[in-house]
């Protein structure tokens, strides 16, 4: 069947959908001619080299799916193109065509990289196949790595923000643990980013390609989970009246990740517990099993072991579940990551709103230094969600870049919680951190000034060339009693 020429109208082709970019290095015309034929009926967009120099300025200036390369060619062997090409591009197909049909050339041309290899004359019928094979392909390889590389993206280290020792031990253990198949329980308070963590293992796993399913236990109704994560055929319960997949069969071969574990009822503990031994379940109403490959990872903000010493949580499911731990420390005892955050806050919220950006995209806000220090001086029991809400609070309300410490919530403000460690002679205490030091000498110029202006905070606040509200923040803050003068 070989340089078979098909004739096809012009815009029969034009209104087909574009099936791959071909080159055809080739200098016979004949077979130049008969391919582009072939392939344009087929609605593949052919273009054409007569010899290797072109084919090379081709390959420079635009891309292909497919390379057709003949393996003799005037100005350079069809070897040493397909050397060339290779040597700055491993993933375009190249296809060798020759008239010397030997087993040795195909042999050294798939060793140099070509993907397949066709004699003169080729059967049309098989080249069509094996093009479109190959392309299918290779496209299916492009899409994968797109997927991979977004889901990273999205769910990998860059997004969890922290330079703390116990932020970088946590993100060596995620590290660690996501290409394994163990189960995994992500323990901490509310608000410490457990799921984004559990996302990370799942988007570092052999399964990123396949679902991430969340199950937010604690918001599901107990009469309703079971369903919810076994499925339900037709007729099991009034209201059934269509069979319905679970979050297990939904989760095949990826991750189901269990927000809030130690919320979930004893019942619906010992068919967990079944999943994780046997890989199989059953839905409500069905007397058949579904076989399953889930990675499952928990979370909880509560204390397991204390929930099994109470009755209330099966003892053998905690340790089927408690293969690998890993403690999120809160907020409050990583607080050197908390200007990390904040620039992260900004750059989310300003994209959000489309305001104070950079020509990078990135945020052009800033706290003032006292608005830095109530934040860092807050104990955060919300955790990282807490700062996350009042940075986009900030964001909503600043007005120019540099934003002050009035546009903070009230609560914040209002904290009494700074703690300046003494020892026994009321000294600071030896070990005193950054924001202690500096606290510390804050309180005391404060204390120094209010003395010398007889106690008047608006003459103070003069003297400091501050607002008197900005005074004032500073007062509560650092816990200056200014009723009791000497503090």
């Amino acid at each position: 069947m070989a340089g078979t020429l098909v004739n096809l109208p012009p815009d029969v082709i034009e209104d087909q959908t574009l099936r791959g970019r071909v080159l055809v290095i080739d200098d016979e015309p004949d077979i130049r001619e008969s391919l582009e034929a072939l392939l344009s009926a087929e609605n593949y967009r052919v273009e054409l080299a007569a010899n290797a120099a072109e084919g090379l300025r081709r390959l420079e200036s635009t891309t292909f799916d497919l390379v057709l390369l003949d393996l003799m060619l005037p100005d350079k062997s069809g070897m040493q193109v397909l050397e060339e090409v290779r040597g700055r591009d491993r993933e375009t197909p190249i296809f060798m065509l020759t008239a010397y049909g030997s087993i040795e050339v195909a042999v050294q041309a798939l060793k140099r990289g070509a993907n397949d290899y066709f004699s003169k004359p080729w059967d049309n019928e098989k080249l069509l196949i094996e093009i479109d094979r190959m392309i299918t392909r290779r496209r299916l390889e492009l899409e994968n790595t797109e997927l991979k590389r977004a889901l990273k993206q999205r769910y990998s280290f860059p997004n969890i923000v922290g330079k703390s020792e116990r932020m970088l031990k946590i993100l060596d253990l995620v590290g660690q643990v996501a290409q394994s198949r163990a189960t995994i329980l992500i323990t901490g308070e509310t608000g410490t980013g457990k799921e984004l963590i559990a996302n990370a293992i799942h988007a570092h796993s052999a399964r990123n390609e396949h679902p991430f399913v969340p199950v937010h236990s604690g918001s599901v109704p107990p009469d309703l989970l079971e369903s919810a994560l076994f499925g339900h055929v037709k007729g099991a319960f009034t209201g059934a009246t269509a069979s319905r997949k679970g979050y297990f069969e939904t989760a095949n071969r990826g991750t189901i990740f269990f927000d809030e574990i130690g919320t979930i009822s004893l019942e619906t503990q010992t068919k967990l517990l079944r999943v994780i031994q046997e890989r199989e379940f059953m839905p409500l109403g069905s007397a058949e099993t579904i076989k399953v490959d889930v990675r499952i990872v928990a979370a909880t903000n509560a204390e397991l072991k204390k929930l099994v010493d109470e009755g209330k949580f099966r003892e053998d499911l905690y340790y089927r579940l408690n293969v690998i731990n890993l403690a999120l420390p809160p907020l409050r005892d990583r607080k050197e990551d908390i200007p990390l955050l904040v620039d992260h806050f900004f750059t989310k919220y300003c994209r959000e709103n489309e305001k104070f950006l950079d020509e990078n995209l990135r945020s052009r806000l800033g706290f003032e230094p006292e608005a830095m220090q109530v934040l860092m001086d807050h104990s955060w029991p919300g955790n990282v969600r807490e700062l996350e809400n009042v940075v986009e609070r900030a964001v909503v309300l600043a007005s120019q870049t540099s934003v002050p410490a009035d546009v903070l919530p009230e609560h914040l403000l209002e904290s009494r919680g700074l703690r300046i460690r003494r020892d026994e002679s009321g000294r600071l205490a030896s070990d005193a951190s950054l924001f202690e030091i500096v606290a510390d000498f804050e309180r005391r110029t404060i204390l120094e000034k209010l003395d010398a202006c007889d106690w008047s905070q608006t003459a103070t606040a003069e003297a400091f060339r501050i607002p008197l509200s900005t005074l004032n923040q500073k007062i509560k803050r650092l816990n200056i009693d200014v009723r009791r003068r000497g503090g």
